[in-house]
């Protein structure tokens, strides 16, 4: 985790002191449901929650100071909380297995983190679809392979943003779903030495549902299909930020970052105003699809299960939750302050004399009797011009003296084909179709 991009709230779930009080919560209410199957004592649990109510504080330095030497740190917990506790201590962890602790609370971890992407993804889809109404008519050049291809509007860019990122949302829940299993399993997933009612128990305290089979893991599908969902929400992230990166260069300069007083683009070039913080996206959103590979390479564990995801996980976990939160809250910054020029959207348009309305043309052609091929080689051979002209001529101006296109479409004709609004006329559709109503 990097602290310059990071903020507090996902950054203390990930914090000692967050972990060792899930796995004080998961300790307790697996004695609680032990105490009342008879198999430890009521006063055993009573005990644990009395010294949690007087002594909340976790003493990280303590607990890290035993692992040092036991070299274990859930033994290293038990024997801290054992050391404040005292001899009702001794009922904590029956018939349970470090793995029911550490997959538990991993599975809590990864549901807090979510629960904060949720939120940051409303966020984000807010500020899209505010600036997407407040465009929804602003006309710009879509552009295919980065050449100009047809008009479409802003707003209709936008929307294509919202609907991508309420995609991104349902595939977080479903995921989050996924990764909320509790397994209070014991050594290899069979219950030998603890009942499946104290596992039921964790999970319903816990928020979570119960893991249908363990070995002495959670299975790693799960967290494979959480952080491939980051890797997904992270290329959304980077698809739009590359966009205004492309639209604010000098040579478009249709929609930029909002530079503020005071901020300096170059410390050699007073004149610059870069897009820093969508090319920090870019690279952020790297980092959050690096998680996806390793994770994914935790799947295949050895027989009932061995440590090799374990060291894994202590990196992914946090930085790729850590990294993503702070990325959307960066892009709905972006989003929200974004600098829209329609002015130059339009100049851009106008830009290849009339370009962008050929195949409007084309098929007009083809309806007056031509044949697609008679018709494309009609068109392409006046657009050509506009374009080898750099769009000083004009595509209509152009048709108009061509003497087979007129025998086949009047002056009137090829004016109306023209017509910037034909373009826009299923904006309503598309819009309907991706905020409803």
């Amino acid at each position: 985790m990097v602290p310059r991009y990071a903020r507090p709230e996902m950054t203390a779930i990930w914090a000692p002191e967050n972990r060792f009080r899930i796995w004080f919560e998961i300790e307790a209410h697996a004695t609680d449901a032990l105490a009342e199957l008879g198999v430890v004592p009521r006063d055993a649990a009573k005990a644990l929650w009395d010294w949690w109510a007087t002594e909340p504080v976790i003493h990280v330095a303590a607990i890290d100071a035993i692992e040092a030497v036991t070299k274990h740190d859930v033994i290293a917990f038990l024997t801290w909380v054992a050391e404040n506790v005292g001899e009702q201590a001794r009922f904590m962890h029956q018939g349970m297995t470090s793995s029911d602790v550490l997959d538990t609370c991993l599975a809590v971890q990864l549901s807090q983190a979510a629960d904060i992407l949720l939120a940051d993804l409303d966020a984000l889809l807010a500020a899209i679809r505010k600036r997407a109404y407040e465009h929804k008519l602003t006309p710009t050049i879509g552009r295919s392979h980065g050449i100009h291809a047809e008009p479409v509007t802003f707003g209709l860019k936008m929307a294509e943003a919202y609907a991508e990122f309420d995609r991104c949302k349902a595939r977080l829940v479903a995921a989050r779903a996924d990764i909320a299993t509790c397994a209070i399993s014991g050594a290899v997933g069979t219950f030998a030495n603890i009942d499946p009612r104290v596992e039921a128990h964790v999970a319903a305290k816990l928020g979570l549902a119960v893991e249908p089979v363990s070995t002495q893991v959670i299975p790693r599908d799960r967290h494979a299909m959480f952080f491939a969902t980051l890797g997904v929400i992270a290329s959304s992230i980077e698809r739009l930020a590359v966009e205004v990166r492309h639209l604010q260069r000098t040579e478009v300069l249709e929609a930029e970052e909002y530079f503020s007083p005071g901020q300096k683009g170059s410390s050699a070039m007073p004149h610059k105003r870069n897009p820093v913080l969508t090319e920090n996206l870019t690279g952020l959103a790297r980092m959050v699809r690096s998680a996806a590979i390793p994770a994914m390479e935790n799947v295949a564990l050895w027989h009932e299960r061995d440590i090799s995801h374990s060291s894994v996980e202590r990196f992914i976990g946090p930085d790729a939750t850590i990294t993503l939160d702070f990325a959307l809250a960066r892009l709905t910054g972006v989003v929200d302050k974004l600098l829209v020029y329609p002015a130059r959207m339009q100049k851009n348009l106008d830009r290849m004399g009339g370009l962008v309305h050929s195949q409007r043309v084309l098929l007009a052609l083809t309806q007056a009797g031509a044949s697609r091929e008679e018709s494309y080689g009609l068109v392409q051979r006046n657009a050509m011009k506009v374009w080898e002209s750099d769009g000083a001529l004009s595509l209509l101006e152009l048709l108009k003296g061509d003497a087979e296109v007129t025998a086949r479409l009047s002056a009137d004709e090829l004016t109306a084909l023209f017509d910037l609004d034909y373009h826009l006329k299923h904006v309503d559709t598309i819009f309907a179709r991706v905020f409803g109503g």
